[in-house]
């Protein structure tokens, strides 16, 4: 009988893996004044027998904190609260990094502490709306076009967010650069209409997020140091361009450059958006040396299909860890997943919907 691939060890950068199976990031809005907590700890406890887990968003700046109660890792009390995560998820055998999501134009003040500011590449609104616990759903709000000034910050606050990860007890950082956010904001013509040295061709719109990269990576260790990518994404208001592959497969070579541990592709075809065309996923792996994660309506059998393709080296999952808290388990023993999945408790404020997903049971 053929060996999986699912189920061996794998290494990250300097993270030793037990199998290949990432729980991906998803946003759960659990964090209360945005201060990770002991509910949060168990959710991540409870799927620690993952490869790798990596968390849900998490700002580095009171200027990122755009969605109701997701957390942040850029004060001491956050800091504090994360360490309650990952001493869970190490005491279980588990590796977990937490991901730096700067959430730049998708944002709306009332979510948003008193002196923040929504800051993006240009003064460019997002279409869409967002939950508000005050007011329910708002249209997004204008932002604010940085200036050279805030954007030399904004690299501190990655850099300061990424070190406080590492006091946290975290394994590594991903820098979230997908999804229409701050990072990916910069990368697109469309939401980044600048005209210094940070807009207009390919590679002003990549510097902010090779600045980031080097200069996390530098402070951490490049081996420490993961991003994540969603080329012919749809969310959060990111129209297509023409140059999307060429924009991708310049950014794939600097990051090579820079030895970083991984690159997470994430394809949101499961959403129902086109697929990530398979030439650029094989072009960024050409042209990406380390590890590559990919992401996107994957299941056991499709997860193993493209871990013997050799196209991707980890395989992540998000909505199945959420009803199935022991995944790995029932992929390995192929034990039926629950299908009760309940969507509208996705982003509410307590254990319900999060925490009490049962595990298996024998009958």
């Amino acid at each position: 009988m053929k060996t999986s691939k699912l189920f061996s060890p794998e290494t990250v950068g300097s993270i030793a893996l037990k199998n290949k199976i990432v729980m991906a990031p998803m946003t759960r809005c659990r964090a209360i004044d945005s201060i990770p907590n002991e509910l949060m700890a168990e959710y991540y406890k409870q799927r620690s027998s993952a490869g790798l887990i990596i968390t849900e968003g998490t700002s580095p700046s009171p200027n990122g904190l755009g969605y109701a109660r997701i957390p942040g890792v850029f004060s001491e009390n956050q800091v504090e609260g994360w360490k309650k995560t990952t001493t869970a998820v190490h005491k279980n055998g588990g590796k977990i990094i937490v991901q730096l999501m700067h959430s730049g134009r998708i944002s709306h003040h009332l979510n948003m502490h008193k002196d923040a500011l929504i800051v993006a590449p240009s003064a460019v609104k997002a279409a869409g709306q967002m939950w508000t616990d005050l007011k329910g759903l708002q249209d997004f709000d204008v932002p604010k076009e940085m200036t050279s000034q805030e954007i030399l910050h904004a690299k501190t606050e990655y850099v300061a967010a990424a070190e406080n990860g590492l006091f946290a007890g975290f394994d590594g950082v991903e820098l979230h650069s997908a999804n229409g956010y701050l990072l990916e904001e910069f990368l697109s013509p469309i939401s980044n209409i600048r005209e210094d040295n940070y807009g207009g061709s390919i590679e002003n719109r990549c510097r902010f997020v090779i600045e980031v990269v080097t200069a996390v990576a530098k402070a951490i260790g490049k081996e420490k140091t993961g991003i994540r990518l969603s080329p012919y994404g749809v969310a959060s208001d990111m129209p297509h361009y023409p140059e999307i592959e060429a924009t991708y497969d310049y950014l794939a070579r600097e990051l090579n450059k820079l030895d970083i541990a991984y690159i997470h592709l994430v394809d949101h075809s499961a959403m129902g958006a086109p697929p990530v065309p398979l030439e650029i996923k094989k072009r960024i792996r050409n042209n990406f040396k380390n590890t590559i994660i990919l992401c996107g309506g994957f299941d056991k059998e499709s997860a193993e299909a493209v871990l013997e393709s050799e196209l991707t080296d980890l395989v992540a999952f998000g909505r199945p860890f959420i009803n199935n808290p022991d995944l790995v388990e029932r992929f390995e023993n192929n034990w039926p997943l629950s299908q009760d999945l309940n969507m509208d408790l996705f982003y509410t404020a307590d254990e319900k919907g999060y925490t009490d997903y049962p595990f298996y049971k024998m009958e």
